[in-house]
């Protein structure tokens, strides 16, 4: 498969994510989150990571993209709130997502907002290599 651009990579990202959550493509902008903007909820993001394999042609692990599992690990959370071995544990599993705002409140509440368009075409473009 020809190296995909980066507009190209978010256009096929745009088209999962219009058939999987029914939003319309003006909804998906890069600085969208999945689960506040686009109202995806936990059972989406398992059709999701189906539709972009078949899309791109990759192989999506389990928690490869969202790992959710550390944020119901009791070794790296704490009252609520990640704790600094959670959140380095994040950023190793992670690279595709920019947790700077995540990192300010450290909320497990707010853990599904690290999820934006732009970590899914991030994340499928580590995929892709």
């Amino acid at each position: 498969m020809a190296k995909l651009t980066d507009e190209q990579t978010l256009e096929k990202v745009r088209e999962v994510l219009v058939d999987a959550l029914g939003v319309d493509d003006d909804e998906v902008t890069p600085e969208a989150t999945l689960v506040g903007d686009l109202g995806a909820e936990s059972i989406d993001f398992l059709d999701i990571a189906f539709r972009l394999e078949k899309a791109f042609g990759i192989k999506i692990e389990e928690g490869e993209m969202m790992p959710a599992n550390v944020i119901n690990d009791p070794r790296y959370v704490a009252d609520g709130k990640v704790t600094d071995a959670g959140l380095d544990e994040l950023k190793k599993r992670m690279p595709h997502a920019n947790l700077d705002t995540f990192a300010q409140t450290r909320s497990v509440e707010d853990f599904p907002n690290v999820f934006t368009v732009e970590a899914v075409v991030n994340f499928v473009k580590n995929k892709l290599g």
